[in-house]
């Protein structure tokens, strides 16, 4: 199998993360609920200022409880970007609700809010604008908008944690935000997530369904004698071992996040006369926003090209990779029936990422911007 000199992504030990994992085993709980996992939410909490974090097994997890504490069921509809991760809109198929697919700006490839109000119908529950890229949505003009029309807004925030609209923090905007700490993000654990929850109506049913319906965590904290099912829920809970090892990360995550402006500005600086030039795109992060530095993509002026570029640093061992397909376009989006979003389907295209991992090193930078300004 050939071995890449430059990866897409790598995921990276920061320093303690089996140390406490050791500590975690001789705590003697690994499953959830532990230790870590109350040292993981604390710290989110403080960092974020969010009213309560859960640690989930997964983002899309956490999204799959926002659906039920939303009371998702058949018919209702639920507004989201057609450039997402299939997770956005699974969670709520799962519970009978309809996506309906809006388009995305030319700019920061967010939600166009512009475009949200003339998608509202009765049957509207939510509206789920999506941080691509660390950036973040407007979320003003989004906000105004479903307090208008009384809609719920989530953040899907798996790619922004840590950044911020207007000074404040993303993930604590709607009621509920979703954070993830997959392998390929910022800060990671293999595979993680966390449920953000701003609005105190939700905080003690989140806890129930995080633990399958039941009232443990009152039983845990001494509120009562026994625990029971008492609500729908599911196994959502995030690993104590795992959050061991993320807690590591979160500890560090000052010194992850500037590594990772550092990494992404230099991409910036050295690629912006060349884009320029080639009629290139480059990422856009409006002066209210503080980006969380996840990705750095290029938009080439044609599908051609872009696949063109993918397989030259393919031959100079650099991995670069496309993005989403539009979920309107796809094989399950297309049950549903959507207006046509066109920015989401150029934007797919001719969109490609570049290699962003949390211990690159620049000469490795400087070999990929050279490959790619070699290409012709």
């Amino acid at each position: 199998m050939l071995s890449y000199r430059i990866p897409f992504n790598r995921p990276c030990l920061v320093g303690n993360e089996f140390s406490y994992m050791m500590d975690c085993m001789r705590r003697g709980i690994t499953s959830g609920g532990g230790f870590y996992t109350k040292k993981c939410e604390t710290y989110l909490e403080k960092a974020t200022g969010v009213r309560k974090a859960l640690l989930t097994s997964s983002c899309t997890d956490a999204l799959e409880m926002v659906a039920i504490l939303l009371n998702i069921g058949p018919g209702d509809e639920v507004i989201l970007p057609s450039f997402t991760f299939v997770s956005t809109a699974n969670a709520f198929v799962l519970r009978g609700g309809r996506p309906v697919f809006c388009d995305i700006r030319a700019d920061t490839l967010n939600v166009d809010e512009r475009e949200l109000e003339h998608l509202i119908s009765p049957r509207t529950k939510a509206i789920v604008p999506v941080h691509y890229a660390g950036v973040s949505c407007e979320m003003d003009t989004i906000l105004e908008i479903a307090q208008r029309h009384g809609i719920s807004v989530v953040e899907d925030n798996a790619q922004g944690l840590f950044a911020k609209y207007r000074g404040q923090h993303l993930g604590t905007f709607g009621c509920l935000g979703t954070q993830s700490f997959h392998e390929a993000k910022n800060i990671h654990c293999g595979a993680g997530g966390a449920l953000f929850i701003n609005d105190t109506e939700y905080v003690e049913r989140s806890e129930i369904v995080s633990e399958k319906g039941t009232d443990r965590r009152r039983f845990l904290r001494g509120e009562i004698e026994k625990y029971g099912w008492v609500d729908v829920g599911s196994s959502y809970m995030l690993a104590e071992i795992l959050a061991a090892f993320l807690y590591a990360q979160l500890e560090a995550s000052e010194r992850i996040q500037e590594r990772r402006r550092s990494i992404w500005q230099y991409y910036y600086s050295h690629l912006q006369d060349w884009a320029s030039e080639h009629d290139v795109k480059l990422p856009y992060v409006p002066k209210t926003c503080e980006p969380s530095y996840h990705m750095f993509y290029l938009v080439m002026p044609t599908v051609s090209q872009r696949n063109n570029l993918i397989q030259h640093l393919k031959s100079r061992s650099i991995v670069a990779a496309s993005h989403y397909m539009p979920l309107h376009l796809s094989n399950m989006g297309l049950r549903f029936g959507s207006d046509k979003c066109p920015v989401a389907e150029e934007t797919a295209d001719r969109l490609l990422r570049l290699p962003l991992y949390n211990d690159m090193n620049e000469k490795d930078q400087e070999f990929v911007v050279r490959s790619i300004r070699e290409f012709r």
